[in-house]
């Protein structure tokens, strides 16, 4: 990890990948819809390079603009999203050693908050399945913003909901896009190695290091 030269005052996280290792029943979802109910005939790893943004710019990335009707894409993102819960819960649980991080930021009064491409549906069945809503002062979803990732709008957003300055946020993110986002708002970036190589993220200059979960002692330097 880098040298900090500063304490954050707000840690921004994305959801999916980064808070909890799931993105392998996203992309399953995605999958079976794309395949079983769409024809498509694609890869698991064709459909997982898709894995970002929300749902309609997935469907339009993968089947261009004027595919599907606005109704049509609603009903298969619901599809999408209930698979994707039923396959998942099971499983559901926080990265190792989040719950700690947590706590500790919390004492430490840092400030929390979530920025993610994930709709409110999604968010709640993690926020509230796993008791952590109490730690985070903002949630920004795909409701929120305009432009998902890689604009910088999500998090810039969640930096103004917080009422801190982009330069103190330090961005928790597992996804090439995502630390995309964070560099174009002007923040430094954690990176989970749950759903990505480390060399997918050779051209961002804004990461700090990269860590498999929240036990990793470099993340000491942050508070």
């Amino acid at each position: 990890m880098q040298d900090l030269t500063f304490k954050p005052k707000a840690f921004l996280f994305d959801l999916n990948g980064t808070m909890i290792n799931d993105m392998e029943y996203h992309t399953m979802a995605w999958h079976s819809i794309m395949n079983d109910e769409l024809g498509a005939n694609l890869s698991y790893d064709t459909v997982k390079k898709e894995m970002y943004g929300k749902n309609y710019e997935v469907l339009e990335r993968v089947f261009g603009k004027d595919k599907f009707s606005p109704e049509e894409m609603e009903r298969l993102s619901i599809d999408k999203e209930n698979r994707y819960q039923q396959g998942y819960f099971p499983h559901l649980a926080l990265i190792d050693g989040l719950d700690r991080f947590l706590e500790r930021a919390k004492q430490l009064k840092i400030l929390m908050a979530i920025g993610s491409a994930a709709i409110p549906f999604n968010i709640d069945f993690v926020v509230d399945g796993l008791n952590i809503r109490h730690y985070l002062n903002a949630i920004v979803s795909a409701d929120d913003v305009k432009i998902s990732k890689p604009d910088a709008e999500t998090f810039i957003k969640a930096a103004q909901l917080l009422n801190v300055n982009p330069e103190d946020c330090i961005v928790f993110e597992d996804a090439p896009k995502g630390v995309e986002s964070a560099n174009r708002a002007g923040m430094k970036c954690v990176v989970l190695t749950t759903t990505h190589a480390i060399e997918e993220f050779e051209d961002y200059p804004n990461i700090l290091g990269f860590i498999t979960d929240y036990n990793a002692p470099i993340l000491n330097a942050l508070f």
